[in-house]
């Protein structure tokens, strides 16, 4: 089976949040979809070792916020490569509390939903939560964001715990690497220097070792000295 042939399926690019025990947190999350008008509700397929996971099976509550294209990549990688169980994911993020508690994200989103659960189905590494929808707003303008356009206009990756996740030995992708290039070890950005970086200013031909100590991944934020060789 070619795994690939399942990546042709529409995605977008939400953070799905959730609190319960003190703690409020937030994921990133590409399977999210309306499944009913009357009443209105989603459903959600959160991955069973996540923190967020834990958090709605204990409230049984979640919140979901629409993520815009204009969204920078840094901020989907503090929520989509970083686990809530080392550091308040929320700190410094404009955040509001809905109906259930839960925190929803305003910081580049251009809607929201706050749930409650009213079902969930095993669904092997991850569960799916059927969510009743207590409140809706649109919260800022732009575009939402695929997870097309994600992957080929920003550059983006897939964490492991991600339900459409395939290895490269699966994928089968060649890909051009320079001499000396590193791969973040946290999300698996491969820095090329006959590529640069150019969406975070750094010009074609700068070698990795020219980089500034405090450059950081400018997919997931990690530091200089999370790349390897």
């Amino acid at each position: 089976m070619n795994k690939t042939a399942l990546q042709q399926c529409s995605y977008g690019v939400y953070i799905v949040s959730a609190h319960g025990d003190g703690k409020l947190n937030g994921q990133i999350a590409n399977t999210v979809c309306q499944v009913s008008s009357e009443p209105a509700s989603v459903s959600v397929c959160i991955n069973k070792q996540n923190l967020t996971h834990d958090l709605i099976m204990k409230t049984r509550t979640f919140g979901v916020s629409v993520l815009s294209e204009e969204t920078p990549m840094q901020f989907i990688g503090r929520f989509g490569f970083r686990s809530g169980r080392d550091g308040d994911k929320l700190d410094g993020v404009q955040y509001k509390l809905g109906q259930t508690g839960t925190p929803i994200v305003l910081d580049h989103s251009v809607s929201y939903m706050d749930c409650e659960l009213i079902g969930s189905m095993d669904a092997g590494t991850h569960t799916i939560f059927l969510g009743r929808v207590l409140d809706a707003e649109t919260s800022g303008p732009g575009k939402p964001m695929a997870y097309a356009y994600y992957h080929q206009v920003k550059g983006g990756k897939s964490p492991k715990t991600a339900p459409t996740y395939v290895g490269q030995e699966e994928a089968k992708v060649e890909k051009k690497k320079a001499t000396e290039s590193y791969t973040c070890s946290v999300c698996g950005y491969v820095y090329n220097p006959a590529e640069g970086a150019p969406e975070v200013g750094v010009p074609v031909g700068t070698t990795f070792t020219d980089l500034p100590e405090s450059w950081v991944c400018p997919i997931c934020g990690a530091a200089k000295t999370e790349f390897r060789k």
